[in-house]
């Protein structure tokens, strides 16, 4: 049994954390850097411990700091919630080396799926459908050239390590490949420390669709359906939902029983996500494995009726996952309301908030750590809140979502309220005709209130 839990994050998720451990009857600790003492998550966690500065490199970063503070409060487990220290495989061996249980998977699969290029060599060796590229890592320019040359332009050069769309670039030409590659290379150096990259045919006009798995590392795992992920800025998520407008029972089966497959491939423990492109032809191929819980997760506990927190550490203490059919039922949204200036190139707002109000309501949730004098500082994610929806439909739930967008009132910084409030009424998205690169066309424009 798992007793007390860390959370080695902060902000919504570590707060979202919070709520299912106590309803499990399990005592909490949060850690916080100087910037986020006042954070809610401080304030409703059983223990609180500081562990820097506000830079992530000298608090949520640190090791031996997180570790410390797990030890002094005696904390049996950690819950790494998203970024940070999530998807770390060293961090996930520190703590099996401190007789620490780390909530998520072991560190030989954090390593292999991390590994973009190896990870896809894994599922295609399962019998996932992988995109067409090159064969793990490319050498250099010249090599990934070849390989463009073979498989035909467009490709993308992707890092080996990392994610969130860096060290990714998109070449349309033999031309400027080894610019765009070397470009790559060098953002990838800088973000992860390692400036390996693969080649991949790029799929044109793609949605983004990821299914959410759950394993036990005893070979059983189980998936709760497809989260549509395509409405995206800079490869950065702004809208998901679920089910997706263009998935259908039969193709859900088979992404889910390719994501099941690609699971049991590696063993996996604990939950993820399994990425897929989707072409126009209801085509899809591996993306990436996302080894930890999901922003969006929310939109699948609320159609799949579930904790996938709770989940998590019910894994951990060592349940076994019943391969039981998942009753989805329902359309859920989640829009992500960053502290960003939608009419100034999504430009960060940090600040103080003067006034919050959440909307509420049946079938409306606000997962969020602010409140009203709460200060956003300017050193993490601008992502403030979570607004989650539920309806019997899709229609139901954009005219739900539409609602509670106008109820929700955050005065003092600028947020991404107006853009989710205009994209929700384009025709298109209505209708569900979008990919990737819809919002490279989407015309935001400003209304009276945001022109003074």
């Amino acid at each position: 049994m798992i007793k007390k839990i860390l959370i080695a994050n902060r902000g919504e998720i570590a707060l979202r954390i919070i709520r299912t451990c106590h309803e499990m009857g399990i005592e909490t600790v949060a850690v916080y850097s100087t910037a986020d003492r006042d954070s809610l998550h401080v304030r409703f966690a059983d223990e609180a411990v500081c562990i820097g500065a506000p830079a992530s490199r000298d608090s949520y970063l640190r090791f031996d700091r997180v570790i410390a503070a797990a030890e002094v409060t005696g904390a049996d487990a950690i819950h790494p919630g998203y970024g940070f220290l999530a998807e770390n495989a060293d961090f996930s061996a520190i703590c099996e080396d401190h007789n620490i249980k780390f909530i998520g998977p072991p560190p030989e699969t954090i390593r292999l799926m991390g590994d973009k290029s190896l990870a896809k060599i894994t599922m295609a060796e399962a019998g996932v459908p992988v995109v067409p590229g090159s064969d793990g890592e490319v050498k250099n320019a010249r090599e990934g050239a070849k390989v463009a040359k073979k498989i035909g332009f467009p490709v993308m050069v992707k890092a080996c390590a990392g994610g969130g769309g860096r060290g990714m670039r998109l070449v349309w030409n033999e031309e400027d490949f080894e610019t765009l590659f070397h470009t790559a290379s060098s953002e990838a150096l800088a973000a992860f420390g390692n400036g390996g990259c693969y080649i991949e045919k790029f799929v044109t006009g793609p949605r983004h669709i990821e299914i959410q798995i759950l394993g036990d590392g005893k070979g059983n795992v189980i998936h709760f359906g497809e989260r549509e992920c395509s409405i995206q800025r800079r490869h950065q998520k702004l809208l998901e939902e679920s089910p997706s407008p263009v998935v259908d029972r039969e193709l859900r089966a088979r992404m889910g029983e390719a994501a099941i497959k690609g699971a049991k491939a590696v063993n996996y423990e604990g939950a993820a996500t399994v990425e897929f492109l989707v072409d126009s032809k209801g085509d899809f191929y591996f993306m990436e494995m996302n080894t930890r819980i999901q922003v969006e997760h929310p939109v699948t506990e609320e159609v799949a009726d579930c904790d996938l927190v709770e989940y998590q550490i019910r894994v951990a203490m060592g349940e076994e996952v019943d391969e039981r059919d998942i009753i989805l039922d329902g359309h859920a949204m989640e829009c992500r309301i960053n502290a960003e200036d939608p009419f100034n190139n999504f430009s960060p707002c940090p600040g103080t908030v003067h006034t919050f109000h959440p909307p509420g309501g049946h079938g409306v949730r606000v997962d969020t750590h602010v409140y009203a004098g709460y200060v956003i500082p300017p050193y993490y994610d601008s992502m403030i809140a979570k607004l989650i929806v539920r309806a019997r439909t899709r229609d139901l739930a954009i005219r739900k979502m539409l609602r509670a967008l106008d109820e929700f009132v955050i005065e003092g910084v600028k947020t991404t309220i107006p853009f989710h409030q205009q994209l929700l009424k384009n025709e298109q998205f209505i209708q569900g005709n979008f990919d990737t690169q819809f919002l490279e066309t989407f015309k935001l424009e400003k209304q009276e209130d945001e022109l003074s």
